[in-house]
């Protein structure tokens, strides 16, 4: 295999010719893509280079993981579920919204998991064991041995938890997902389907987390969380490097249209999703959208992070957008959207109830988080000529 520290030097080099040759055209963001480029190929080209996949270059300016999709391609391209997820372009909902174009990037079947989120966790635990053993080779039996000491922990909404089930299932590790009382039963079911146990907590989503981390502190088993906070940085960035698949699938689907977006809007929890994708644009497309941050309005933790310049706890009832009402941001998410998000912006459970609605009428199920990013645009429409790119996050919860 061609070896990574190889590699990272190609991939920052071509990442600052293309910057230094304009192709990302908006000039608000091509000084800090030249910048960030600059740093890659600076510490990529360093004699020591990268020990294992959970390094991070910290001298870069806003962006605490790898923007880059090409190692999760890489393992997926093995993976027989793997597919891209379709982008549809729906032109009877344009009137409805009052815009030129609409294209939706559906995320509800995603390697049969049912969100985006099939391609964070189950990436993160594959590096992770490949990195413990020292060898990418999951069908040895050293990499197996060694999967099979390994226990993953992690609290969930629903999705991230089923794609660590998931991820240690293949690659055979082990996996406990902690889950709030809020949290469907049928989450639970599939999580247990994956092979994994489920812990519940008689409590909240934060409460869940602390569970999460101090039964990894008891049992010294691995805390995989999406969320990440000073101190937690290297397993979530492994989280989010994977979530960089769907940019990059849109950035190929658009460019073999040569028609891009002018706007992007991108719903918010903790924010992973949205840093993911927003810092891909940033850096690899070549026309740059405006990006629109999308919160509940009982949970703008982003947006008030983002309002007072540092991480800042939000208080308020709980959303029927389950998997986005999260009160703390994620440390990396946050440094990231400070600068690629241009706006954010916030929309009450009846305007995502109001959008599950009109997605059913095209026959597009989800939840009121799948598909926040069509409440936003119905509600502010950005103009009769705009051309937006919407994510639906993840399919109906089931029963």
């Amino acid at each position: 295999m061609f070896p990574m520290k190889a590699i990272w030097p190609l991939l920052a080099s071509n990442a600052l010719i293309l910057s230094q040759q304009h192709l990302i055209k908006s000039k608000k963001y091509s000084h800090l893509c030249r910048k960030n480029a600059q740093k890659f190929l600076s510490f990529f080209s360093n004699a020591d280079g990268m020990t294992d996949s959970t390094q991070i270059p910290t001298n870069l300016d806003h962006h605490l993981f790898h923007p880059d999709a090409s190692r999760a391609e890489a393992l997926l391209k093995d993976c027989p579920v793997h597919a891209p997820t379709p982008m549809t372009e729906i032109d009877l909902l344009t009137e409805e919204v009052g815009i030129s174009r609409l294209w939706l990037k559906d995320e509800s079947d995603r390697m049969g998991l049912g969100s985006f989120k099939a391609l964070g966790g189950a990436f993160a635990v594959a590096r992770m064991i490949a990195d413990k053993a020292g060898s990418e080779d999951f069908s040895s039996q050293a990499t197996k041995n060694t999967a099979a000491e390994m226990v993953f922990i992690t609290a969930s909404a629903g999705n991230h938890g089923l794609s660590v089930a998931a991820g240690a299932k293949v690659f055979g590790a082990k996996a406990v997902i902690v889950l709030a009382a809020a949290v469907p039963e049928s989450f639970a079911n599939r999580i247990r389907a994956k092979s994994a146990d489920v812990l519940r907590v008689d409590g909240s989503y934060d409460e869940s987390v602390e569970v999460a981390r101090q039964v990894a502190r008891d049992k010294d088993w691995i805390l995989l969380a999406d969320g990440s906070w000073e101190g937690y940085i290297d397993r979530p960035a492994l989280v989010m490097e994977g979530y960089c698949v769907i940019p990059e699938e849109c950035r190929a689907a658009f460019a073999k249209l040569d028609v891009w977006p002018t706007h992007v809007y991108l719903q918010a929890g903790v924010g992973g999703l949205a840093a993911a994708l927003s810092a891909h644009i940033r850096l690899n497309w070549a026309e740059q959208p405006e990006i629109i941050v999308v919160e509940p309005d009982a949970a703008p933790c982003l947006q008030r992070s983002v309002e007072a310049g540092r991480l800042t706890r939000v208080d308020g009832a709980d959303s029927n957008m389950g998997r986005l009402d999260c009160k703390d941001a994620s440390l990396i998410a946050f440094r990231a959207l400070q600068q690629d998000a241009d706006r954010f912006v916030t929309i009450t459970d009846e305007e995502a109830t109001a959008a599950v609605n009109t997605f059913a009428r095209y026959g597009i199920a989800t939840t009121p988080s799948g598909a926040a990013g069509l409440a936003a645009p119905t509600a502010a429409s950005p103009g009769p000529d705009a051309r937006c790119l919407l994510i639906v996050s993840e399919g109906p919860e089931g029963d």
